[in-house]
């Protein structure tokens, strides 16, 4: 995956001149930070529900840009973006989840890959799954924030952009996630 800063000239100007192309260099671009981020959204989400998740909002994302004009793709910060319209989208599908019941995982038929999918290799490692277990135990706001700026790597400013809180309460946030985490690492670490 090519690392693209925040404001890629090219990437913008691609989507002005030919949406579907430029789409596509954007998808391939942010597909992994989406995807991982939405792996880590909440308790129980897994592959397969992080997959549907960064699906939809890419597909909210390319809708949304159907709409916008020349200047406003231009002045975009797309990985922000993107993660903001996955983190609604999530939330949303938390809120309809609630409103209906659920279908029985049993009753759902397995899918056939090829080999191993992007879930399968990033769920790969112990010591990943141990660290993301104790993320998940997290609150919601410090998971999120914690998972932005230590397994994305987004910068305080951009993080609070796509929490849509102060850049202090951001920094708390994280540091009192960070803090949950030692303190959840120590206890599984003494067992």
């Amino acid at each position: 995956m090519p690392d693209r800063s925040e404001t890629d000239p090219a990437l913008l100007a691609a989507l002005v001149d030919d949406l579907d192309t430029g789409f596509a260099e954007l998808v391939r671009a942010y597909q992994r930070v989406v995807y991982s981020v939405a792996l880590r959204c909440g308790t129980g989400v897994t592959g397969a529900d992080a997959e549907d998740l960064a699906a939809e909002c890419f597909l909210r994302a390319y809708r949304a840009l159907r709409e916008y004009d020349r200047d406003r793709i231009l002045a975009l910060k797309p990985r922000a973006w993107l993660l903001t319209i996955l983190l609604n989208t999530w939330r949303n599908a938390l809120r309809g989840a609630s409103r209906r019941p659920s279908v029985p995982m049993a009753d759902l038929p397995e899918r056939s890959a090829p080999g191993p999918g992007v879930a399968e290799l990033v769920e790969r490692g112990e010591t990943r799954d141990e660290l993301a277990a104790l993320v998940a135990e997290l609150p919601e706001h410090q998971r999120t924030a914690v998972v932005l700026r230590h397994v994305v790597g987004l910068p305080v400013a951009e993080i609070a952009a796509v929490l849509g809180v102060p850049e202090g309460t951001t920094r708390s946030h994280i540091s009192r996630g960070l803090a949950r985490l030692r303190e959840h690492y120590a206890k599984e670490v003494a067992r």
